[in-house]
C-alpha cells in the first residue's frame, strides 16, 4: 500500500507514469518516445497491473538499460486508475505526464508544453495536437478529438466526451497534487479525473504544435468486455461518471443554454433508461434526476418528467425495456458522444 503524500518535487523534472499490463512490445514502444524527448530532464516510472505474461521482464530489462531515468513497481491488478496512481506517487517532476503503454509521444512534446507553461504561469496544463494513427503508423485522423482546439478550460466540452486522449496534456505537479487520487473506475477514469481537475479552476494552454499519437490497435485491452448498453458493472461506472461531471460541472457554473449542457441532459436520459432496462432502479432515479437538473426546461424536460412518471405507475425496469427496445429500432436521440468527439464537432441543438 502506498502512503497518501506523493514523493518530493525537482524542479524542471518531467515524471512519464507508463501503467502496463500484458503489453511487452507496446511498452518498449512507448518508453521509447519518452527517451527520444529533445526536452532531457525526464524520469519513466512503469507500473505493472498484475501482467500474466513477458511484460515485467521487458520492463526489468528496460531499466537496466536506463537505470537513471526508469523505476518499475509491480502491484495486482486493479485497473488502470489506481495503477496510474501508484506511479503518481513515486513521481519526482515538477510536470507529470501519464502515458498509456499503447501510446506514444512525438519527440517535441515535452520541449513545447514546458516552455508553454513557462510562459504562462497562471496555466497549470499545456496541451497540443494529437493525431490517431495505425498500429504502422498510418494517420487516420489529423487531429484526433478536439485537441487542435484553443480552450482556456476543460468544461464545457466534458460534457460531451473526453475531448483529448490520456496523453495529450501535461500537468503541473501542483495541480496534480491538489486533484488527488485517481479513482478505482474501470472505465472512464480519465475523463472522471479531468472533471476534478476542471472543478479546481484548472487553466489550459495551447502550445500549437503535435504532440502524441493515440494508437488505434486490435490487441486487448483491460476495459475490453460486455455491452455499455446491458452490463450492470459498466452501466454502474457510467452512473458514476455522469454524477461526477454534472457536479463539477455545477461547480464551474456552465451555463443552462450551454448546448454541451443540453447534449448532456440528454445522454443521462438515455442511460437512466438503459440502467432501468437492466433492473438498477437507484441508478435509473439518480440519472433521472440529473437528466431533468441538467436540461433547459422544455420540451425535453418534460419529456424526462413525463417518463418519470410513468415509470412510477408501471415500474421503473417495464418502462426501461420499452423504450430501450423503441430506441433500438429507431435510433434516437441522446445517442452516443463518440461521433461528435471524433469529427471535432460540438453538439448542435
Amino acid at each position: 500500500m502506498f502512503a497518501s503524500r506523493s514523493a518530493p518535487c525537482i524542479p524542471g523534472l518531467v515524471s512519464t507514469v507508463i501503467p502496463v499490463f500484458n503489453r511487452p512490445e507496446m511498452l518498449t514502444r512507448a518508453v521509447q518516445s519518452v527517451l527520444d524527448q529533445t526536452y532531457r530532464s525526464v524520469e519513466v516510472i512503469i507500473v505493472d497491473d498484475g501482467s500474466t505474461d513477458s511484460t515485467p521482464d521487458v520492463a526489468r530489462q528496460l531499466v537496466q538499460q536506463y537505470p537513471e531515468q526508469l523505476k518499475f513497481h509491480q502491484k495486482s491488478n486493479s485497473g488502470p486508475g489506481p495503477t496510474r496512481e501508484a506511479g503518481r506517487l513515486l513521481a519526482r517532476g515538477e510536470f507529470l505526464q501519464y502515458l498509456d503503454s499503447d501510446d506514444r509521444l512525438l519527440p517535441n512534446k515535452f520541449s513545447d508544453q514546458v516552455q508553454a507553461l513557462n510562459d504562462s504561469p497562471q496555466s497549470d496544463i499545456a496541451y497540443g495536437i494529437t493525431r490517431l494513427v495505425d498500429e504502422n503508423g498510418n494517420v487516420l485522423a489529423d487531429p484526433f478529438k478536439w485537441t487542435d482546439q484553443v480552450f482556456s478550460g476543460l468544461f464545457p466540452g466534458l460534457l460531451v466526451d473526453r475531448w483529448w486522449c490520456t496523453h495529450t496534456p501535461l500537468y503541473r505537479r501542483t495541480l496534480t497534487d491538489r486533484i488527488g487520487s485517481w479513482c478505482d473506475m474501470r472505465w472512464s477514469q480519465d475523463w472522471e479525473y479531468d472533471a476534478r481537475a476542471a472543478a479546481l479552476g484548472a487553466q489550459l494552454i495551447h502550445c500549437g504544435t503535435h504532440v502524441s499519437e493515440h494508437v488505434h490497435h486490435t490487441g486487448e485491452r483491460q476495459t475490453s468486455g460486455a455491452a455499455w448498453t446491458t452490463d450492470p458493472v459498466r452501466l454502474r461506472n457510467r452512473v458514476q461518471l455522469l454524477t461526477v461531471l454534472w457536479e463539477k460541472a455545477t461547480v464551474v457554473g456552465v451555463a443552462a443554454t450551454a448546448p454541451e449542457r443540453q447534449h448532456f441532459a440528454r445522454w443521462a436520459f438515455r442511460i437512466a433508461r438503459q440502467c432501468a432496462a437492466a433492473g438498477l432502479r437507484a441508478q435509473a432515479v439518480t440519472l433521472l434526476s440529473i437528466a431533468s437538473a441538467s436540461s433547459n426546461k422544455g420540451r425535453g424536460s418534460r419529456g424526462i418528467s413525463a417518463y418519470t412518471m410513468l415509470s412510477k405507475i408501471l415500474g421503473y425496469r417495464a418502462v426501461g425495456q420499452v423504450a430501450t427496445a423503441i430506441e433500438r429500432r429507431r435510433q434516437g436521440a441522446g445517442g452516443s458522444t463518440m461521433p461528435q468527439s471524433f469529427s471535432g464537432q460540438m453538439p448542435n441543438e
